[in-house]
C-alpha cells in the first residue's frame, strides 16, 4: 500500500484505531477521522513511535453532520490529490426494545451508522471513477446479518450496509473500484471490556472457537480487502464472528 490514500472514520479508539494501524503498517498514509480529537493525535504519536512505514494524519470528524462531510473529502484531496481506500468504521448504539424505542433512538443510529456512508462513499466516489481505482471497505456487524434483540435500530443500519455495499459493487465495479463488508462478531474493546464476566463467559460458550476475537484479526481482513491482493473480490460480506452466525 506504499502511497496509498486512506480515510478511516471512527478510527480513535477500537476497531477503528486497530484498522488504522494496519494500514499504516502496510505502508499507506492513513487519514484517521473521528471526534476525539485527542485520542487521535496518541494515535498518530503511537504509530510514529512504532516506526511503521505508513504515516496517519488525525483530522476531527462528525460523521453525523451531513454539512462536513464534502469540506473534509475536499480538504484531503487538496493536500493529497486522491483518495484510494475508505473504510466507514464510525458507529454507535441506541439498544432498547421496539415497543419502547422512540424515533431519536431509532434516527440517531440510522444517520451516523447507514447514512454517513452513504454520504462519504458519494463524497469519494467521484475521484475514485476517474482515477479508476478504489477500495470501499464498509464495517458491518453479525447483528447486520442474524438481528439481535434489543437492537433493532442498529441491526437494521448494519444490514442497510450490506444493500448499500452490494449495490455499489455493481455500479462501480467496471471502474475498478471494490466495495465490501467486514462484519465483526464479538471483539475485545473497550465496549466489551466493561460487559459483567459471567456474560463474557456465556457469550464464548456459543462461540464454536470458544473465544472473543481480537481487534487485530478483524483490521487484518480489513487490510486484505484494502489491498491489491483483493482485486477479484467485490460486493462480498466477509464475517469476522468466531463462528457464531453459524
Amino acid at each position: 500500500m506504499d502511497g496509498k490514500i486512506a480515510v478511516v472514520t471512527g478510527g480513535s479508539r477500537g476497531i477503528g484505531r486497530g484498522i488504522c494501524l494496519e494500514l499504516a503498517k502496510r505502508g499507506a498514509t492513513v487519514i484517521a477521522a473521528a471526534r476525539n480529537q485527542s485520542a487521535l493525535e496518541e494515535l498518530a504519536d503511537e504509530a510514529q513511535k512504532r516506526e511503521l512505514p505508513g504515516k496517519i494524519d488525525a483530522r476531527t470528524l462528525d460523521v453525523s453532520d451531513r454539512e462536513a462531510i464534502d469540506p473534509f473529502i475536499e480538504a484531503i484531496i487538496e493536500k493529497y490529490d486522491r483518495i484510494d481506500i475508505l473504510v466507514n468504521n464510525a458507529g454507535i448504539t441506541r439498544d432498547g426494545l421496539v415497543m419502547s424505542m422512540d424515533d431519536d433512538q431509532f434516527d440517531d443510529v440510522l444517520t451516523t451508522n447507514l447514512r454517513s456512508v452513504f454520504w462519504l462513499i458519494r463524497a469519494v466516489c467521484r475521484g475514485m471513477v476517474r482515477q479508476r481505482y478504489g477500495r470501499i471497505v464498509n464495517i458491518g456487524s453479525v447483528s447486520g446479518v442474524m438481528g439481535n434483540p434489543g437492537q433493532a435500530n442498529y441491526a437494521a443500519s448494519k444490514a442497510g450496509i450490506i444493500g448499500l455495499t452490494k449495490s455499489l459493487a455493481k455500479e462501480l465495479g467496471k471502474r475498478k473500484i471494490t466495495c465490501n463488508v467486514v462484519a465483526p462478531g464479538f471483539i475485545a474493546t473497550d465496549m466489551t471490556a466493561g460487559l459483567p464476566e459471567q456474560l463474557m463467559t456465556s457469550m464464548k460458550s456459543v462461540l464454536p472457537l470458544g473465544r472473543i476475537g481480537e481487534v487485530e484479526e478483524v483490521a487484518g481482513v480489513v487490510g486484505f480487502l484494502a489491498s491489491d491482493e483483493a482485486s477479484y473480490i467485490t460486493g462480498q460480506v466477509l464475517v469476522v464472528d468466531g463462528g457464531l452466525h453459524m
